[in-house]
C-alpha cells in the first residue's frame, strides 16, 4: 500500500507555554492521511480540529512530536523551503474568504502566481480558467470582491487556492458563513476537486450534514482524536479490513448524535432495544444505569432493583415482571454481543473461514431462540448466507431485511415481513454491541 501523504506522530501543540494561561490545544495526535483522500476533521468548537489543520499548513509548529508531509518533517524546513511548501504543496480556503478588496477578482486569484514569478498573461489565463470552472464569468472577473455574494466570494477563494496546483487542499469551515444554496455549491466544488482532480482534501467542520462527503471522518474532542470512521458509501483510498466499513446502528446513531462518545452511542442503542412507552425521565435513568453496567459499576440485580424502585424514590418505576424481563433481555444481549467481540478478536489471529462459520451458526441460534422460530433447511441456508454477507459488510441492513422477505425463487428466505424485521433488528443489536465501530488506531 502507498505511504501516507500526511503523518502526525504523537503530536502536541501548547499555547502560552509556562504562562498562567497555558493551554494544550492538541495532544497525542497520531494519524495518517493518504493521497487523494477526502478527510473531514469533525468536532465542537475548541476541540483542536483547526489547530491540526494549520499544523499541516505549516503555521503551527508542534510543542512535541512530528508532522510529516510527503515523508518530510516540514518543521525542519528552512524559511525558504517552508515558503515553497506553502506555495506549491498546500492550498488553503478560509471561512472569511480573505480576499483583497482593492483589486479585482481575477487579480485576487492570480496573485499567488505572481509570487511564483509567472508572467502576467500566464497567471491571468490560469486564474480565468479556474474562475469559469467554478461559475465565475468574465464579467464578474473584473469586479472587486465586495460586489460579489458570499457564495461567489468563496468560489473565488476556492479558485485562488488551486491556482498553483497544490497536492493538498485545506478548508477551514469554508461554508460557515454561507446560505444553504451557496454552501452546497462550494461543497460540490470541493467534492469535484477530490474526485476529478485527485487532490487530497482536508475539511474542518462542526456540521454533521457534511460528513457523507468524506472518505474518513476524524472525530475530535478536547484536543485529541477520539475515533476514525470510514464512510461505507465511498470507495476507500486507505485499505480497510473486511467488515470495517459496515454501516451499523452505532454509525447511524453517530449521525444523529455526532458529538457522543462510542460508549454513549452503545448505551442509546441498548435503551432503544429495551424500552417502549417510557417517559424521557425513565429512559434517562435507564441510560445512566446501563452506562454503569458497561463500566462495571452495576450488576444485574442492582439494575433490576433500580427498575422496580418507585419514581418518587429515584427509580424507574416498572412493575416487577417488566423489570425482570428487561433485565434478563439486557444481560442476554450483553452475553451474545460479547461473543461477537470475541469472534472478531479470534479471527484476527486464526483461520478466518473456520471461525466465521462457527460464529454464523451461533448468531443464527441466538436469532432462532430470541424469536422462537421454526425454520426449514432452505431458510436456514439462506439465513447463513445473509448473516455472513451482513457481518462482512457486503450488504446493508436494508439488503439483509429484503433478503429475508423475498420468495425462494428470487433467492430469499420467504419470512413474514414482521419476522424479518425482528431478525434484522436483533442482528443489528448484536453487531453494534459487539464492536463493529471504527476507533482511532495508531
Amino acid at each position: 500500500m502507498a505511504k501516507p501523504i500526511i503523518s502526525a506522530r504523537d503530536m502536541e501543540i501548547t499555547y502560552n507555554i509556562g504562562k498562567s494561561n497555558e493551554f494544550k490545544a492538541l495532544q497525542h495526535m497520531t494519524a495518517d492521511i493518504y493521497e487523494r483522500e477526502y478527510i473531514i476533521l469533525f468536532g465542537p468548537s475548541g476541540c483542536g480540529k483547526s489547530t491540526f489543520m494549520y499544523s499541516i499548513f505549516g503555521g503551527l509548529p508542534p510543542s512535541d512530536g512530528n508532522m510529516y508531509v510527503k515523508e518530510d518533517d516540514i518543521y525542519a524546513y528552512s524559511p525558504e523551503e517552508m515558503v515553497n511548501y506553502q506555495r506549491s504543496v498546500v492550498g488553503i480556503i478560509y471561512q472569511q474568504f480573505n480576499l483583497i478588496s482593492s483589486i479585482s477578482v481575477l487579480e485576487n486569484v492570480a496573485l499567488p502566481r505572481l509570487f511564483m514569478g509567472k508572467a502576467t498573461s500566464e497567471r491571468n489565463t490560469r486564474a480565468s480558467q479556474l474562475l469559469r470552472r467554478f461559475g465565475i464569468n468574465e464579467k464578474i472577473e473584473k469586479k472587486v470582491p465586495v460586489n460579489l455574494s458570499g457564495g461567489q466570494q468563496q468560489r473565488v477563494a476556492v479558485s485562488r487556492s488551486l491556482v498553483n496546483n497544490p497536492e493538498i487542499l485545506l478548508a477551514d469551515e469554508p461554508v460557515g458563513n454561507l446560505d444553504s444554496i451557496s454552501a452546497d455549491q462550494v461543497m460540490g466544488a470541493l467534492d469535484e476537486i477530490n474526485a476529478k482532480d485527485r487532490k487530497t482534501v482536508i475539511l474542518v467542520t462542526h456540521d454533521a450534514k457534511y460528513l457523507p462527503y468524506a472518505h474518513r471522518v476524524f472525530y475530535m474532542k478536547d484536543g485529541g482524536l477520539r475515533r476514525i470512521v470510514a464512510n461505507p458509501e465511498k470507495e476507500q483510498v486507505k485499505r480497510v479490513k473486511p467488515g470495517e466499513t459496515i454501516v451499523t446502528e452505532i454509525e447511524q446513531l453517530a449521525r444523529l448524535y455526532p458529538y457522543s462518545e462510542p460508549l454513549e452511542l452503545k448505551v442509546k442503542s441498548i435503551v432503544n432495544f429495551l424500552t417502549q412507552n417510557l417517559s424521557f425521565t425513565q429512559i434517562e435513568l435507564i441510560e445512566k444505569a446501563i452506562l454503569k453496567i458497561l463500566d462495571g459499576k452495576m450488576d444485574k440485580e442492582m439494575f433490576y432493583k433500580l427498575l422496580v424502585k418507585p419514581l418518587h424514590s429515584g427509580g424507574v418505576g416498572l412493575l416487577p415482571y417488566e423489570a425482570r424481563r428487561m433485565s434478563e433481555k439486557m444481560i442476554k444481549l450483553f452475553e451474545q454481543s460479547q461473543d461477537v467481540r470475541r469472534f472478531r478478536e479470534k479471527s484476527k489471529n486464526d483461520n478466518m473461514f473456520f471461525y466465521q462459520q462457527k460464529f454464523i451458526d451461533r448468531l443464527k441460534t441466538y436469532i432462532i431462540e430470541e424469536h422462537n422460530l421454526k425454520i426449514s433447511e432452505q431458510q436456514s441456508k439462506i439465513l447463513d448466507s445473509a448473516i455472513a454477507e451482513r457481518i462482512g459488510g457486503i450488504i446493508t441492513r436494508e439488503n439483509f431485511d429484503q433478503r429475508l422477505i423475498l420468495p425462494f425463487d428470487m433467492g430469499g428466505a420467504e419470512f413474514d415481513e414482521r419476522v424479518a424485521e425482528g431478525i434484522t433488528r436483533y442482528l443489528e443489536k448484536l453487531i453494534a454491541q459487539g464492536g463493529y465501530i471504527i476507533k482511532a488506531k495508531e
